[in-house]
């Protein structure tokens, strides 16, 4: 179904008078909004957009032939000038449009609030899974007949879906507001200036290899949980010698993801070269989307059903004594697999299956094991014959 155009009482009413506002970046204020029954998001552009009417016409309908699973699904636009009454009570002179573009609602929030820091319940499957739809997305765009630049590529512009899907959001909004506008808005927004290509930041230079850049990025944050963007040049530089340095080593790699197998510590690897690849120097350097997600075809083919055991890892380091509640075990023809509750209340089951040599260990689900030793309800590690067996974060 193609985007409509929405008039503006309509979209008061979608959204009860623009009452409940749950964002705000570089370019509008989004609202949620119901409308025939379906939640929806109500983005109300800025003022400083230089596009006029026809123009925002042309470019929603650029926009509007876009449908993917990966990105996020325009519904409706409104551009509305307003009448004299309204610039009278709103002390404005000369004219003024008011543009809103009517989006989809995306439940599970933005990418930034779930994959940072060792508390992230997010397991390797599901970050190849991420990094995999964006990129996919992303070729979406830049395949169009008319290429989709989006310009401003941050975790805080991917929302995650009920079933944690990607999706891509404030994508062309260069082209709603033209490329010179978009640039200042987007060195106003601090979280974003980190993830700009160095041609974009520094003159102005917008392009799709720009965007293969801050992909670049938001792949190697993905991976490895941590932040690799700033707005300190020389900081920045430092935080990607450690990971060319760090996390291209597997003896690193297997100390963040403990529970993967060979497989997937290769997956990662993997991972955090192509996410180098994007972010050459020179632009006409990085790859473009389509040969990354093939590149990413290949390496989750690579690993194979290898992956199945182990694919709900959780990342952060192996701690033998660290916090955690044991929820009990369940063993059958020797093997065994666990559940815990982190310190902070998440419940985290570990995929790690390791077989005991003795079947007579049994869990009375409150820490404590039958097994002629007693294990603190902190967590910690347990020596069965030959095999260690650990209970705790970090699996």
């Amino acid at each position: 179904m193609e985007p409509k155009e929405l008039s503006i009482e309509l979209i008061k009413e979608i959204t009860d008078g623009f009452s409940v506002q749950i964002g705000e970046g570089s370019f509008g204020v989004v609202y949620k909004g119901k409308l025939k029954g379906q939640e929806v998001a109500v983005k109300k552009l800025l003022d400083s957009s230089t596009v006029n009417e026809r123009e925002f016409h042309q470019e929603v309908t650029i926009l509007s032939v876009v449908n993917h699973q990966n990105i996020v699904k325009l519904i409706g636009y409104c551009c509305h000038k307003k009448d004299t009454v309204e610039l009278r009570q709103s002390f404005c002179s000369g004219d003024v449009v008011e543009k809103y573009l009517c989006f989809e609602y995306v439940p599970n929030g933005s990418l930034d609030k779930h994959i940072y820091g060792g508390t992230s319940e997010f397991g390797w499957d599901k970050r190849f899974k991420i990094i995999k739809g964006i990129c996919t997305g992303l070729q979406v765009l830049h395949e169009q007949r008319t290429p989709i630049i989006h310009s401003d590529l941050n975790p805080g512009n991917i929302l995650l879906d009920i079933g944690m899907e990607p999706k891509i959001s404030d994508f062309g909004l260069s082209r709603l507001f033209g490329e010179n506008q978009t640039h200042t808005r987007i060195l106003k927004s601090n979280s974003a200036i980190g993830f700009m290509a160095p041609e974009y930041l520094q003159r102005g230079l917008l392009s799709i290899q720009s965007d293969i850049y801050s992909l670049g990025l938001l792949i190697i944050e993905i991976t490895t949980g941590e932040k690799s963007s700033s707005d300190d040049e020389m900081f920045e530089t430092d935080i990607m010698d450690n990971v060319r340095k760090n996390w291209t080593t597997v003896p690193y790699i297997k100390s963040n993801y403990p529970a993967l197998r060979a497989d997937g510590h290769r997956q990662v690897k993997g991972c955090i070269e192509l996410g180098l690849s994007c972010i050459e120097k020179k632009r006409m350097d990085r790859p473009t989307s389509a040969s990354l997600v093939k590149k990413l075809e290949q390496i989750w083919k690579q690993a194979g059903t290898n992956m199945e055991a182990s694919s709900s890892s959780v990342l952060g380091k192996v701690n033998p004594f660290g916090l955690g509640a044991h929820l009990g075990a369940s063993s059958c023809a020797g093997w065994v697999r666990t559940g815990f509750v982190t310190a902070s209340g998440e419940r985290v089951v570990s995929g790690l299956v390791q077989r005991l040599d003795s079947l007579d260990f049994v869990s009375d689900n409150t820490g404590s094991f039958t097994n002629d030793t007693t294990f603190p309800r902190n967590g910690g590690m347990m020596l069965f014959g030959m095999h260690r067996f650990y209970v705790g974060t970090g699996m």
